[in-house]
């Protein structure tokens, strides 16, 4: 029988964060946030790099210099994977999250993006079946999308839902006894949505877009 990804420890040590968000308390249990969280998210990160490209573990420290939540840490440890869209994983109190695709498009790969499924061509009929199978699978779009058309395109065009995408990604939750088959699985269903994004959005060149 597979191993899971992550020891129930793990689950354990976000709700007690949860609880004690603050510095001391952290420092106080870095050894097991080390054990349970950060070395099983880099293995799970090296894993994922030779298959989708280069991979970052995320800090768990908050940027709080402009919220005014001063609470220092992250309720979550998450990784990701590629180039430009990628694979992600993030572990927290909840459970797994598991996806991936394209966040936080700039304004060029969302012009670009936008421009593809505009065209009313097979880049469009491509992502239309993306996204309906993860949907049927049990993804969610990242969100939110548009309330309404972006500028300069028509609100009655047949596509209008993918036009109105924020992100070009999708998610989902796994048990928290998932094993890594189950994340290879997931990634391996997102790869069409990273394929789609890599090759109509392309590499980042500017800020992160308004939406």
């Amino acid at each position: 029988m597979a191993s899971r990804s992550f020891e129930p420890g793990a689950f354990e040590f976000f709700d007690e964060l949860a609880r004690n968000n603050y510095r001391e308390w952290f420092q106080a249990h870095r050894a097991d946030y080390e054990r349970l969280v950060r070395e099983p998210l880099e293995r799970i990160a090296a894993r994922a790099q030779e298959a989708y490209g280069p991979a970052h573990v995320m800090r768990p420290n908050r940027d709080i210099r402009f919220s005014a939540d001063k609470s220092p840490y992250k309720a979550n440890a998450a990784m990701s994977a590629g180039r430009s869209a990628a694979v992600y994983l993030s572990v927290s109190g909840s459970g797994i999250e598991v996806g991936g695709g394209l966040y936080q498009p700039t304004r060029d790969q969302l012009a670009k993006a936008r421009a593809a499924i505009a065209d009313d061509g097979v880049p469009a009929r491509e992502l239309a079946a993306i996204v309906a199978d993860l949907t049927a699978a049990g993804f969610e779009l990242a969100g939110p999308p548009l309330k309404t058309a972006p500028r300069g395109f028509d609100r009655d065009h047949r596509h209008i839902d993918l036009l109105r995408l924020t992100h070009y990604a999708a998610l989902r939750s796994l048990p928290r006894d998932a094993t890594d088959r189950m994340i290879d699985d997931a990634w391996q269903q997102v790869a069409p949505l990273i394929a789609w994004a890599d090759a109509h959005a392309g590499v980042a060149r500017d800020d992160p877009a308004r939406r």
